[in-house]
């Protein structure tokens, strides 16, 4: 970063907002070495969080985030994502700012959840885990591809209760009005506080494009403003540090609306902590001002052969449920899936969340596009089912029938990482999991002494 010319127009903003003195600091934050964080995974976590984190302190050398309970700094010489832990979901790497906006959310267990603008899944993994697996998850973005990556962490992090849809917001708006407790919306923006980390990200600014971005994110948060219950929090951040995205953004929606109310706004500034810097501001809904008129009936796709597909899916599955149930009693006896219904979409079969209160279900995903429609159990195969390696990350370690666990260290997890059969420890024989530190990496089928390596081919490591 120290030889990228920052743009003039950018450096006269930054003059103009915080005055030319601590502007000449703020600037010169660019050229200090960028910071690292991970997130630790309640729903993986063993133990406490803060004990978790103690025995990690030397080799990651973590220092707490002050603003995320259960966020850490790490050295750059770590490399936590090459940790057999990282592949076990039992962390999430992400830039400290970021975890600031989730923490002013603070959603709960058992409410309705939207992660509006979604990937690649820091705010949506870190939701879930403040819901601890209680409630619905909606996690939405509207890029195929991104969208795609944020279903994969959703699977990584083991979480059962989330949906991940591939929607525009007047999609989404259109049929969940007045549904949500609680909506994050980290919005698409210029990209501000990502210069230090990210060279393109300074060339491709302008304050053209910042006028862009801003008037984006108010058409964002028009949709929001529909689809969050009388009494809801909105939680509205971005990654930039200019007004026009921010503080004017969020005071002409309040002027417009005025069933929302500002209840906190946060900055985090990359020359006054270690961050590259985010903004945040939570707003209350506190009438039925913006709520639009609800229907009885989801609304219907025009896409007839889409709603052929989802009439299939919505045909009871007693026989899939069956297979899928003879396998549990084998593999995962202790294994509660908890509220929904099973879907199925090809050979895939899924188990839909939902939500603790409300009347959501298969119908509410008519002729929407969905990337991921909750939990995937396994794929149907001849009359049988071959469990998903969503399900062997969706599980604790006690639900399994065996489990055979190595510290992260041992040849034979690196041996599993890469594909390789493993030798059974016991008289180990069917489904069962292969574990870091009692953390489930992937199943294994256990036959004549040998374990069968079930990990997905993507997901071996050859280095």
């Amino acid at each position: 970063m120290k030889n990228v010319q920052l743009p003039e127009a950018y450096v006269r903003q930054m003059q103009a907002l915080l005055g030319r003195e601590e502007a000449e600091r703020f600037l010169d934050s660019y050229n200090d070495a960028r910071v690292y964080g991970l997130r630790f995974n309640p729903l993986k976590c063993r133990q406490p969080i803060g004990d978790q984190a103690a025995a990690l302190k030397q080799p990651f050398q973590l220092e707490p985030v002050p603003w995320c309970k259960t966020g850490y700094y790490y050295g750059e010489a770590a490399r936590p994502g090459k940790h057999p832990y990282h592949t076990a979901g039992l962390y999430y790497i992400q830039e400290p700012s970021a975890m600031s906006a989730a923490e002013l959310l603070d959603a709960q267990p058992g409410e309705t959840v939207l992660d509006f603008a979604a990937a690649p899944g820091g705010k949506t993994t870190q939701i879930a885990g403040s819901m601890n697996g209680e409630g619905l998850l909606i996690a939405n973005e509207i890029h195929p591809a991104r969208a795609k990556i944020l279903s994969e962490n959703v699977e990584r992090l083991g979480i059962r209760n989330a949906v991940v849809t591939n929607a525009a917001p007047q999609e989404l708006s259109r049929r969940f009005s007045a549904f949500f407790d609680r909506i994050m919306l980290d919005s698409p923006c210029s990209g501000e506080g990502m210069f230090r980390k990210d060279e393109d990200a300074v060339a491709e600014w302008s304050e053209a494009h910042v006028a862009y971005c801003a008037e984006r994110s108010s058409e964002i948060l028009e949709h929001a403003a529909i689809m969050l219950k009388p009494g809801g929090m909105l939680v509205y951040s971005t990654c930039t540090f200019n007004r026009a995205e921010n503080e004017d953004t969020i005071a002409q929606f309040v002027a417009a609306h005025p069933s929302f109310q500002v209840e906190q706004i946060e900055r985090i500034w990359p020359h006054r902590v270690r961050g590259e810097g985010h903004f945040v501001a939570r707003l209350r809904k506190t009438s039925e001002g913006e709520q639009q008129e609800a229907t009885d009936e989801p609304p219907k796709s025009k896409d007839k052969r889409r709603d052929k597909r989802a009439a299939g899916r919505s045909k009871p599955l007693t026989a899939e449920m069956a297979l899928f149930h003879s396998f549990a009693e084998q593999a995962l006896p202790g294994l509660s899936l908890g509220p929904g219904e099973p879907l199925r979409f090809g050979d895939a079969l899924y188990w839909l969340p939902h939500q603790t209160q409300g009347s959501f279900g298969a119908a509410n995903l008519n002729g929407l596009k969905v990337a991921r429609p909750g939990l995937h159990l396994g794929d149907i195969r001849k009359n049988r089912l071959e469990p998903a390696h969503a399900l062997a990350l969706a599980v604790q370690a006690e639900d399994a029938s065996w489990v055979q666990s190595y510290p992260p260290d041992a040849p034979e997890v690196a041996a599993y990482l890469r594909g390789e059969t493993l030798t059974a420890a016991g008289e180990e024989s069917g489904w069962g999991l292969v574990a870091v530190d009692g953390l489930p990496l992937g199943w294994a089928k256990a036959s004549g002494g040998q374990l069968k390596n079930h990990l997905p081919k993507g997901l071996r490591r050859f280095n």
